[in-house]
């Protein structure tokens, strides 16, 4: 069988090793250090917006902090995008918080700002206003942020940005994680950059910056002894983790160029196509860093080829191809959760799939790849 083509995986430039074998040599093979210093530095100088950044272990610990520095607690109420991985949503449980489900729009996949609205309205209406929002960046597409931040500043709820899957994606030439009173960044290992797993909260408020900080190393106070007096995590990245993020920073740039790369061939690919729709920028204000390229299958005008006989005809191939985030609201775990929407989320979910996108695959793999949708989809159409 011919070798596994993956959906995303880690991309190591050339620096990385470097930095982390000054970590061995120096022995700093703990939490903190020089590297993550460094690596917080690089972050906070490549978003801008006089944003301040702590490196944690992962980007749920990232929005888990979140949460707790703008005070949500049990009873609580938090607006989350429904369609997104399962992270988002987790940790308004830890608090003891209830998740309300906001369903997508069809320009960006990501939070419809029309529901938004009703959501908040419906929810003030039944006596309870949310504390917090949550809207994410999904698949490294910019959510429609000047509708999204005007209906929050309306209503006067923080927006929690989840760019997880958006760093080096911008809106109105402005890095995604910039918008939100607190944004939150991953470094898994299928992320557009790794630190093989890790996260990162992103703030303009430094103190915020600073609390998470000492909640993220065990909340000890400063005294001699092991003292505390709040409730601490075991939160905060690696040096040697870090070390790996210093060194792919470095590479960041062009692991955007090769991945909007990608999806270059991909939309030339599927241009006779006119049962395959591609996630599409909405305008120039909208520009992505297409970490993974996701298309809908449209099983319309006699066409025998749905989402899932395409995904398995891949996986025939040993080519990795992944549906589209299942909505929060369909969860089981989420069962009987409120949501708000006309049924958006759960048609593309019917209907999208996420094609393989690393920085790393080979003209090879690709044409791998393009022969596999051919035969399946439109054998002598696509190229």
């Amino acid at each position: 069988m011919d070798q596994k083509i993956w959906l995303s995986s880690p991309h190591m430039g050339e620096n990385e090793f470097n930095f982390v074998k000054e970590a061995f040599d120096t022995n700093w093979i703990a939490p903190l250090g020089p590297n993550v210093d460094g690596f917080e530095n690089d972050l906070a100088t490549y978003l801008g917006q006089g944003t301040h950044v702590a490196a944690l272990s992962s980007g749920t610990a990232a929005l888990h902090l979140a949460l707790i520095l703008l005070g949500i607690q049990a009873g609580d109420e938090v607006l989350c995008q429904s369609m997104t991985f399962s992270a988002s949503a987790n940790p308004i449980a830890y608090q003891g918080a209830t998740p309300i489900f906001v369903d997508s729009e069809a320009q960006t996949w990501n939070m419809s700002p029309d529901f938004l609205e009703a959501a908040i309205q419906d929810r003030i209406r039944k006596g309870t206003k949310p504390k917090a929002i949550i809207v994410v960046h999904l698949y490294g597409m910019p959510a429609d942020m000047d509708r999204i931040m005007a209906v929050a500043d309306k209503h006067a709820i923080p927006v929690v940005e989840d760019a997880a899957e958006a760093l080096g994606s911008m809106y109105k030439g402005r890095a995604l994680g910039t918008f939100g009173a607190l944004s939150i960044l991953s470094f898994n290992g299928n992320k557009i950059i790794t630190t093989s797993g890790g996260g990162a909260l992103v703030s303009a408020n430094e103190e915020w910056i600073k609390q998470a900080r000492f909640l993220a190393t065990q909340a000890r106070d400063a005294a001699p002894h092991y003292q505390h007096s709040h409730i601490g995590y075991n939160y905060r990245m690696s040096n040697v983790c870090a070390g790996i993020g210093r060194g792919q920073m470095e590479v960041l740039p062009l692991r955007v160029q090769q991945r909007r790369k990608n999806f270059e061939r991909y939309k030339e690919a599927f241009r006779l196509l006119p049962d395959v729709q591609l996630q599409q920028e909405p305008n120039e204000d909208y520009y992505s860093n297409r970490w993974l390229s996701a298309i809908l299958v449209n099983d319309h005008n006699g066409a025998t080829v749905d989402r899932e006989t395409l995904r398995l005809a891949l996986e025939k191939k040993n080519i990795e191809a992944r549906p589209l985030w299942k909505p929060m609201h369909l969860q089981p775990v989420f069962a009987g959760t409120p949501f708000y929407g006309d049924g958006t989320c759960e048609r593309l979910f019917e209907k999208g799939l996420c094609l393989p996108s690393g920085s790393n695959l080979s003209e090879v793999d690709l044409s791998r790849v393009m022969q596999a949708l051919q035969e399946c989809l439109n054998p002598g159409v696509v190229a």
